[in-house]
Formats: structure tokens, C-alpha cells, sequence
């Protein structure tokens, strides 16, 4: 259809009213699994989602979240906050991060495209550096596009190569850097062979150097800068394996906090600073910690530390990591091209729309959410609304997090009736579970239902209407599990604990008094995934949607 043709009208729906105030309440992180002590949703208190399971049957129901249901390769891989939202907001599913590399990667475009062609000007006089987390995880980045990128790059010219790796433990077990070290020494090893000078030149654990996200720690940046740049560490080693092996001796150390290192030569001389005339290259393919280490290669008026030296170089991200940031201007694979999401159709139907989270997820409700797209589609129609998270603690310490803060500001915005729709993430499930801390996690989990609490209580109050739904999973399952479902023990005997999201599928709920009582879920989508949603709340809020967008997960029965 031509942009001529097309209209942003939406069809009214011939059963469901106008005008009535919805709320869509995101749990982030809180999938449906076996009850077990494990299981921190079960054991928390949450008499509020506990009501919507067992109230009625017929208007709760449970979506794939995970795997080809948001656009990723495989049912192996689990879903994440960021594909999760784009589902959620776009109705439709589109090919994601890894997957749109792996096609890149697979069919040799990524050495075609323009982003490649900039950073392959370098090769000749210069080094190509790599950054990234160092994992198979498949959350932010896979070990096997990094091995392809080896190759393919050392075959398109480049004569000098450098790897800073970030060491994973959150989507991975802790521990598993040192084999994932040693499979890269390998690989770079045979690139020597083939007279490639190839080497890994520093370090360290993701959530200590390199991957903050949402400007929420500078100095976490800045460790990364001043060993990747500067070649300037509290610890310096002869290899990776060496440091990695050392710096776990600490009876604390963990993977994804390890400190970071350089690789010295023999007179203890970093033996791989990105210098002037240099080609970086950031491998994750996922978004949200890549765009502060972007800035800081990108930007030649930065204010957030003191970079010391600003080397002139050729920087491509995998991917661009802000669509309206244009950040970074070059990248090695094109973003899905999300259009006509949700959000605007309904901002263009006279739908106004109030957002809501803390900074650790207001991204999410928002460009994820709109597909990839920060700002408004229409400032006179819509507000957004950050709560500033905690800093400078890990999340474990006050796992409430901003829950209750997210309620008020949604509670408020409801009972001012000047929004239809009060669209909120609550972030507790995921960033809590993400610590490993069992204990915080349930505390995490008893705050967010809480928080749904007075949310639907608002909804009571005004006549409205609530959709409560979830991302992806995390606390409900924080143990690892062997192939029978029993917990894995390490070899000190304890149970091995899960810190990443889950392959489980996520709750969905639908009520209020504004809900027309014929309203029920279908029976025929047994498979139905997070991509649905946008269907549902468009019909909730009485339009017909689009016809390219996944079918709605609602119909309407005559009483």
C-alpha cells in the first residue's frame, strides 16, 4: 500500500465502547512456572495477582514470551525487556538482534554494507578493536557471531586485532569465563597462524566495566574507557586466562563484577589501546548497554568523564543502538524497521497516553514500546513520566525499587481523567531477580503487587478498564535445572543459582468495571505470544485493529 493510501483511522469495534480509561501494567520479569520455594512470585505475598489468576478463569489467561513468539531465532532463546516491549507495542512480530545478525552473518551482507565498508578504511594502517560481553547467553551478544566476525574481518583485510571482552555470569553461569576465554585464545591463536596478530587486550566483569545502561553509572564507562583506550587497569596479566583464572581466586568475585585488566607485553607495556587511525567495533547486538559506550566513541563534545585522550577512529556499532539518537551514524546491520506501532495509531485516534517507570525501565514503556523510537508521536496528546532509580547500589539492596512511587503516578493520572490510556512498567520481578538474591526477589515481587494493587483500585474508582501482563520471565524460576527439572548443585553441593530470564510464559489478565460483561478470552490461540496484546488493548479501547497485526486475544459473547 502506498503511504498515499494509507490511513491512520482505525475502525470502531462493533461490540466494545469508547472513551473508557485503560490500564496496561507491564510485570517485568514475572513468568508462570511450577510452584517452588525457587519460585520467589509463589512464595512472595501477592494477593492482588493471585485474585486475577483464580477471580476469573475466563479473563486470564497465559502468552509465549520467549523464542520465534518475539522475533528471535529459536525457541532456545530466552525473551528479553527489549523484544518483549517491541511485541508488546508493534502487534506484530519482527526478526530481532541476533536474528537479523545471523542473517547478516550468514548470507556475508554484513560485509557489503556501508558500516563495514567505514571501519574496513582502517585495516590498513590501523587495529580493529572489538568490545563486547564474551557469552553465549544470546541476551546481548553470542560467542559464535564473534568467532565469524573473526574470520570474516581477519579475511576482509584486517592485519591487527584486538578483543576487549566483558565477562558475562547474569545470562550465563558464574564461572563459565574462563572456558569462554579460553575458546577465544584459540581461535586467535590460529589467526597468529595465519599471520593475523590477533590477541584479547583487556577486561572485565559486564556490570563493573563497560555495559551500564541508562546513564545510571558513569563510572562503570569510564573502567572500560580508561583500560580499553588508555590501556590503564588496577590489574595487569601476560593473557585473559591468566586474569581471569586470578581474579576469581577471590572467594567474592563473581563474573559479572570482576575489575578491570589490560594485557602487558613483556615490559609491561597494554598491548592494545584503541589508539588514532583505529577501527572499533561494539559486537552486542542488543541495544540498552551499548548506548553509553557509543557516546563515549562517538561524541567529540562529551561531558560525562574525563576520556583523557579522544582518539580519532572508526567506530560501527552491530546494530544502531538509538534509532533517534541515530547512535551510533554506523553499523554493521539495519534495525527491524518498525512502523505504525500501537501507540501511534492510537495517539492518531484520539487516544491520550500517559507513560510511566523508573529509569532502569522507562525505556521500555516507551521507545521499545514504540518501536524503537524515542520522543512523542504528538507532545499535545501524550506525557511521559521517568522516576529516577536507584543509584549506586545493586538492586537486591532496595528491592521495593520505585514500585510504589510508579503506582501513584499511574493512580494519579488515572483519577485525573485525562488520559484513556496509563501505560506502566514495574521493574522489580527482573532487575531483583537479576542479583540471584532469593530473599530481595520475593520482597521485589510482594512491592509490584502491591503496586498492581493500587492501580486496579484506580481503575475501580473511574469505571476503567485494566490489562496486566509481564515481559518475559525471571523470578519465577531462580535455579538452574538439570534435564529432569530437579535443582543443580555445584560441585560443593549447593544449588546453582539463575540470575537470567526464563523460557516460561507470562501471565495476562483483563478486567474492571469498564469491561463490557461479554468480554472474554478466545479459545482457538492456544500458541498466542506478547505480539497479541496490541490487538486486545486496541479492541479494549474500541477499535477494530489493524489487519496486519496479530489477532486479538479477546471476543465478545452475548450474555
Amino acid at each position: 500500500m502506498g503511504t498515499s493510501e494509507f490511513s491512520w483511522k482505525l475502525a470502531d469495534h462493533p461490540k466494545l465502547p469508547k472513551g473508557k480509561t485503560v490500564a496496561v501494567v507491564v510485570l517485568d520479569g514475572w513468568g508462570e512456572a511450577n510452584p517452588d520455594k525457587y519460585n520467589c512470585i509463589h512464595v512472595a505475598e501477592t494477593p492482588t495477582m493471585d485474585s486475577l489468576k483464580k477471580g476469573a478463569p475466563e479473563r486470564w489467561r497465559l502468552l509465549k514470551a520467549h523464542g520465534t513468539a518475539v522475533g528471535l531465532p529459536t525457541d532456545d532463546d530466552m525473551g528479553n525487556s527489549e523484544v518483549g516491549h517491541n511485541a508488546l507495542g508493534a502487534g506484530r512480530i519482527y526478526a530481532q538482534g541476533a536474528k537479523l545478525v545471523d542473517l547478516a552473518l550468514a548470507s556475508g551482507k554484513i560485509y557489503e554494507g556501508e558500516g563495514f565498508k567505514y571501519i574496513q578504511e582502517c585495516f590498513d594502517q590501523g587495529t580493529l578493536h572489538l568490545i563486547g560481553l564474551l557469552s553465549d547467553g544470546g541476551v546481548h551478544s553470542r560467542l559464535d557471531q564473534l568467532q565469524l566476525l573473526l574470520k570474516g574481518a581477519s579475511e576482509h583485510g584486517a592485519k591487527r586485532i584486538r578483543v576487549h571482552i566483558l565477562t558475562d555470569g547474569r545470562d550465563v553461569l558464574d564461572g563459565t569465563s574462563v572456558g569462554f576465554v579460553e575458546t577465544l585464545e584459540n581461535d586467535l591463536s590460529k589467526l597468529w597462524e595465519e599471520g593475523i596478530d590477533a590477541q584479547i587486550a583487556s577486561g572485565g566483569g559486564r556490570m563493573y566495566v563497560t555495559m551500564d545502561r541508562y546513564e545510571n553509572d558513569w563510572e562503570v564507562v569510564k573502567r572500560g574507557w580508561d583500560a580499553q583506550v588508555l590501556g590503564e587497569a588496577p590489574y595487569k596479566f601476560r593473557s585473559a586466562l591468566e586474569a581471569v583464572k586470578k581474579l576469581r581466586e577471590d572467594p567474592k568475585a563473581n563474573d559479572q563484577y570482576l575489575p578491570p585488566f589490560v594485557i602487558v607485553d613483556e615490559s609491561g607495556k597494554a598491548v592494545g589501546p584503541i589508539v588514532d587511525g583505529d577501527a572499533v567495533m561494539t559486537f552486542n547486538f542488543r541495544a540498552d548497554r551499548m548506548v553509553m559506550i557509543a557516546k563515549a566513541l562517538e561524541y567529540e563534545n562529551f561531558d560525562k568523564f574525563d576520556r583523557v585522550q579522544f582518539p580519532k577512529i572508526h567506530y560501527a556499532g552491530m546494530l544502531q543502538y538509538d534509532g533517534e539518537l541515530k547512535l551510533p551514524s554506523h553499523y554493521l546491520v539495519s534495525p527491524p524497521e518498525i512502523e505504525r506501532t500501537s501507540g501511534e495509531y492510537l495517539v492518531h485516534n484520539g487516544i491520550r497516553t500517559f507513560a510511566c517507570s523508573e529509569t532502569v525501565k522507562f525505556g521500555h514503556v516507551t521507545f521499545f514500546w514504540n518501536g524503537n523510537r524515542s520522543g512523542y508521536f504528538d507532545p499535545n496528546m501524550e506525557e511521559y513520566v521517568e522516576i529516577p532509580s536507584d543509584t549506586g547500589i545493586s538492586f537486591n539492596v532496595q528491592p521495593k525499587m520505585k514500585a510504589l512511587e510508579i503506582a501513584e503516578k499511574a493512580t494519579d493520572a488515572i483519577l485525573s481523567h485525562k488520559f484513556h490510556q496509563v501505560r506502566v512498567n514495574l521493574p522489580n520481578g527482573d532487575m531483583v531477580g537479576h542479583t540471584g538474591d532469593i530473599e530481595a526477589t520475593i520482597v521485589g515481587c510482594k512491592a509490584a503487587d502491591e503496586a498492581v494493587k493500587m492501580i486496579l483500585d484506580a481503575v475501580e474508582q473511574v469505571g476503567g478498564i485494566y490489562v496486566v501482563t509481564a515481559d518475559h520471565g525471571n523470578a519465577e524460576d531462580m535455579v538452574k535445572r538439570n534435564k529432569s527439572g530437579q535443582p543443580q548443585l555445584n560441585k560443593n553441593g549447593n544449588i546453582q543459582i539463575l540470575t537470567s530470564h526464563t523460557l516460561q510464559p507470562v501471565p495476562i489478565a483483563i478486567g474492571g468495571p469498564g469491561l463490557a460483561p461479554g468480554v472474554r478470552f478466545r479459545q482457538d490461540l492456544p500458541t498466542a505470544g506478547l505480539a497479541n496484546v496490541a490487538a486486545t488493548v486496541m479492541n479494549l479501547h474500541g477499535f477494530e485493529a489493524p489487519s496486519e497485526y496479530e489477532s486479538t486475544l479477546v471476543e465478545v459473547v452475548d450474555s
